[in-house]
């Protein structure tokens, strides 16, 4: 499946496709696009869009998109992922949900990993599932949670 959002990824836009990848999908592939071309792209595509305005994988309240994915998923059972929701949440927003404490530290390391001049957001993710997966004490070879 495929699956589309807004280019220059940041701290959600990392996390989202590394959950995807490594608990729901492991044949996924990601599109990234202008924000106002996301939409437009989705349906041409079809491509289930995340972390945009109004749709179903996005920020609801104070909640993220990888936490959209968690519940919609059903992957709030494992408490590792549910913690890095809250890790993700802390650093993509200003961690008033959960006051998470290394949430300002994800967010200095993503922007961190911006600076260091990855080709694109494709590459930019790989580098960073690094970090998600060190977080959660999980392979990065897209087969955790796998059986």
């Amino acid at each position: 499946m495929k699956w589309i959002t807004r280019e220059h990824v940041k701290v959600d836009r990392v996390a989202c496709p590394w959950l995807v990848k490594n608990f729901v999908d492991k044949d996924a592939e990601f599109v990234f696009v202008a924000p106002d071309k996301v939409m437009d792209e989705a349906k041409r595509l079809d491509a289930i869009p995340y972390d945009v305005k109004n749709v179903e994988l996005g920020h609801h309240g104070k909640e993220c998109s990888f936490e959209a994915i968690l519940k919609k998923y059903k992957l709030t059972d494992n408490p590792a992922l549910v913690l890095l929701g809250k890790i993700v949440n802390g650093a993509d927003t200003d961690n008033t949900l959960y006051r998470q404490p290394e949430g300002p530290g994800l967010q200095a390391v993503a922007e961190g990993f911006r600076h260091l001049g990855y080709k694109d957001d494709h590459a930019l993710n790989a580098a960073e599932w690094m970090l998600r997966c060190a977080l959660c004490l999980l392979p990065t070879n897209g087969t955790a949670g796998q059986a």
